[in-house]
């Protein structure tokens, strides 16, 4: 064991000089990468058509290379499916990463090449321990295992030449065997497609590891260890793990969901890292204890952009480069990879936080908002109220969502608010009276739309039944993986959807 920590030392070390590298000079690494994408994919149907080979600038591939949506993307992707090579990056492209869309709910189809696969996913995995280790040097944690939840989709066939699933079902199928002597649970289990069948086969392979790390969504990884808790008798998650002592998440903001780990897992010692990886790319790292913000990752083969929110919508978009971004401002990502996506709006939205180096938080999402009356809600504002108003009223918020209620000739708007609480607070007028001031003080068109009721009168809300939120996703068939519930929406479709099933309940 000693000749394996300092192999992973050393490894860890020389990385940790390559990360310190791309923070001092983050310039000169993005346009490293930017033409080695350009050179890389010259050859392909992609490349000539927008003659990538006469390309001497960002700004000449900003004129040249119009941004796209996933949908501009699905006549290439189909062709890939189909095994056709060289379309928007060199060779074949085997595995395809189910996502949910954001139209009507559709799939999406994200292409993963061996370069994204390697480059990227499995190097911010290998990343998140390399910055963990470097700011606990004195951890245990490559003494145990890691307790994976990952999606429920299995990985299927498109055709003999291609293969579709969860991105966490992907990266399990390609890791080498030995992960399964670091990694709980087997891949059998790993993969299972029907979560209820998941959880059940985890607690039995699991209870008897020695499991230091946990690894995924918060949401879905609260429905397991309170599974695990019920199913042992136990109070904490450290009578059964006791080693326990950092959970890797992603995939939705951890705020609302921390007091309910602090009370399953109620340790000062416990250390939470957030990072932010996508079916698309791996992105950001927490790279210090002391604050979410996380380090944007600059030489994983992903070229970034970016729009701000009040132009995202023009005909023709400007996007600005890392050089000119400033802080605070809400920013639509714009990614180019080495899996073959160019001028990529994914649907994220971030701010940044620090330019020295460059780190970022996740706002929102694209199409995630309330702007039925002009007060340009996103989720953002909707998690920072709902703290201020759940520490002010000594309450926990499970899971939440919201929408608007649309004028009528005897009815003003409204948001309403659907709200499944862990710890209800005592008085729930006094709750949403800290939540809809909150969300005034953070949001100055929502506090001129609330003014004297003229436009927007007081938000509503419904209290969710138990497991209101859960049922719910269980009936539209996104239990478990990179499924996230939706915080906010412009129409009523969602909060329709939860009203009609909180009475059936």
């Amino acid at each position: 064991m000693p000749f394996i920590n300092s192999v992973i030392n050393w490894i860890n070390f020389k990385r940790i000089y390559q990360i310190d590298l791309f923070k001092k000079h983050p310039f000169d690494v993005q346009l490293e990468v930017f033409f080695n994408l350009l050179e890389e994919a010259r050859d392909t149907e992609f490349g000539k058509q927008y003659d990538f080979k006469s390309i001497r600038s960002e700004q000449e591939f900003k004129e040249r290379v119009p941004i796209r949506y996933y949908e501009d993307f699905a006549p290439y992707i189909e062709r890939l499916r189909q095994g056709e090579k060289n379309l928007l990056w060199p060779g074949e492209i085997k595995w395809f990463a189910k996502s949910s869309g954001t139209t009507n709910d559709k799939s999406k189809f994200i292409p993963v090449s061996k370069q994204s696969l390697e480059d990227v996913h499995y190097r911010g995995a290998k990343d998140v321990f390399a910055l963990y280790l470097k700011n606990n040097p004195d951890s245990g944690v490559l003494f145990g295992k890691t307790l994976t939840l990952g999606g429920s989709q299995q990985v299927n066939n498109f055709s003999n030449k291609s293969y579709y699933g969860d991105l966490s079902a992907i990266l399990i199928e390609n890791t080498p065997f030995w992960a399964e002597f670091i990694r709980t649970p087997s891949v059998q289990v790993a993969l299972l497609e029907e979560f209820e069948e998941k959880i059940a086969r985890i607690i039995d392979e699991a209870l008897d590891e020695n499991v230091t790390s946990l690894a995924g969504v918060p949401s879905w990884f609260l429905v397991l260890l309170n599974r695990i808790l019920q199913h042992t008798g136990k109070s904490s998650i450290l009578d059964i793990w006791p080693n326990l002592e950092v959970f890797i998440h992603g995939g939705i903001n951890f705020d609302p969901y921390r007091e309910q780990y602090q009370k399953i897992i109620p340790s000062s010692a416990m250390n939470y890292m957030e990072t932010y990886n996508a079916s698309e790319g791996f992105f950001a790292i927490q790279d210090d204890p002391d604050s979410s913000d996380m380090l944007l990752m600059l030489d994983y083969g992903v070229y970034y952009e970016f729009i701000p929110m009040e132009n995202l919508h023009d005909e023709n978009p400007k996007t600005l480069s890392l050089a000119e971004v400033e802080l605070d401002k809400n920013y639509a990502l714009v990614i180019s990879t080495n899996g073959g996506l160019w001028r990529y709006i994914i649907g994220d939205t971030i701010q940044f936080t620090s330019k020295k180096p460059f780190k970022i938080k996740i706002t929102g999402r694209t199409k995630h908002f309330i702007n039925a009356f002009g007060e340009e809600m996103i989720v953002d504002n909707a998690e920072q109220a709902l703290k201020i108003a759940t520490e002010r009223t000594r309450s926990i918020v499970k899971e939440y969502t919201a929408g608007p209620v649309f004028m009528k000739d005897d009815q003003k708007g409204a948001h309403e608010w659907i709200i499944e609480f862990e710890q209800k607070p005592e008085d729930l007028d006094y709750f949403m009276e800290v939540l809809d001031d909150s969300l005034k003080t953070l949001n100055s068109d929502y506090e001129a739309k609330r003014h004297k009721n003229l436009t927007l009168e007081k938000p509503h809300l419904l209290v969710a039944k138990p497991n209101l939120f859960y049922e719910w996703m269980k009936q539209r068939g996104k239990v478990g993986g990179q499924n996230k519930i939706p915080r906010l929406a412009n129409n009523r479709q969602y909060l329709d959807e939860l009203k009609e099933l909180q009475e059936k309940i």
